[in-house]
This record gives C-alpha cells, sequence and structure tokens, in this order.
C-alpha cells in the first residue's frame, strides 16, 4: 500500500526552498482521502507553478499512486 502522504511530501520537498517548512495533513474516509499541503509563503509560487501547472502535475501524480490501491485522492494547497 503506498503512503500518499510521504510521497506528496517528498514531492514538495524536493520542489521548495525551505523543505523543514513543508508539511501535510491527511484525512481519510475510506477510501477518500483528503490531503493538505503546506509550504512556506515564499515557496508557494513554486508548487504552484506558471499557470498552475506544478500543482496540476502533483495532483495527476497523486491520483495516480492512489489508484494503484484503488483509492481516490484530493490534494490542497496552502
Amino acid at each position: 500500500m503506498t503512503d500518499l502522504k510521504e510521497t506528496l511530501c517528498g514531492i514538495a520537498r524536493a520542489i521548495v526552498d525551505h523543505p523543514d517548512d513543508v508539511t501535510v495533513l491527511c484525512d481519510e474516509d475510506g477510501k477518500e482521502v483528503n490531503l493538505v499541503l503546506s509550504v512556506a509563503e515564499s515557496d508557494m509560487g513554486m508548487v504552484i507553478g506558471k499557470n498552475g501547472k506544478i500543482a496540476k502535475a502533483i495532483r495527476t501524480v497523486m491520483k495516480a499512486a492512489a489508484a494503484s490501491d484503488g483509492r481516490r485522492v484530493n490534494v490542497e494547497i496552502r
């Protein structure tokens, strides 16, 4: 079983300048997983990307990881 929280945390830490400020909150409800990604204010632009392309890519990777376990995931970036 894929640890979605650790997967998202690893992706975010690889992108940002302040990896110690990355936190992920996880709320599981059956096969539905809600993840809330928080980063430093100065790193927000790196995580969202131009026109939201990085954020979309992160969500796509997370959905693929969740689908391998038959789960659904929602990623919120704050």
